[in-house]
């Protein structure tokens, strides 16, 4: 059973947490290009694409609840709830939830609104953006290096 619970563990990680991962991260250059020239309207085919990679996000990012579900899962089949690689990990995997969810996903929603009613996007707006997203997936490196080595673990390699 805790061979199947790390395998969908796993592969929820990979389906999930993957495509939110690249979505956001090409998300605030693609505002860029959607920015009109002086005077002009936004261009439509990256408005778009602006608009398509803010639906992936915030659909990847309900189905990535079965992540730290089937993590949970995992750990307590396995026995490893109180070990600090985990603890530290549930830690940062809730820290990449908050910042997606407080930063990145209202942002977005924010750039998508002012690109569809044609307002002007302030090219700071995009910069914090593709910080918050930096934090965000360097949150979920940090998590996926730690489950790889589990310092201290007795659980194997």
């Amino acid at each position: 059973m805790t061979k199947l619970l790390l395998s969908l563990h796993v592969l929820a990680a990979i389906v999930a947490v993957g495509p939110v991962t690249v979505a956001a991260s090409m998300f605030p250059p693609a505002v860029r290009r959607a920015l009109p020239a002086e005077g002009g309207e936004p261009v439509a085919t990256a408005v778009t694409t602006v608009a398509l990679l803010h639906r992936i996000c915030r659909v990847y990012a309900r189905v990535g609840i079965a992540v730290p579900v089937l993590g949970l899962a995992t750990a307590l089949a396995m026995g490893v709830l109180d070990d600090g690689w985990l603890v530290t990990s549930i830690g940062l995997t809730a820290a990449a939830a908050g910042v997606l969810l407080a930063f990145v996903l209202p942002r977005q929603d924010e750039l998508v609104g002012q690109l569809g009613g044609s307002r002007p996007v302030d090219r700071r707006s995009t910069v914090r953006l593709a910080m918050f997203t930096g934090v965000f997936n360097l949150l979920w490196a940090t998590v996926t290096v730690l489950m790889i080595v589990r310092p201290g673990s007795t659980t194997g390699a």
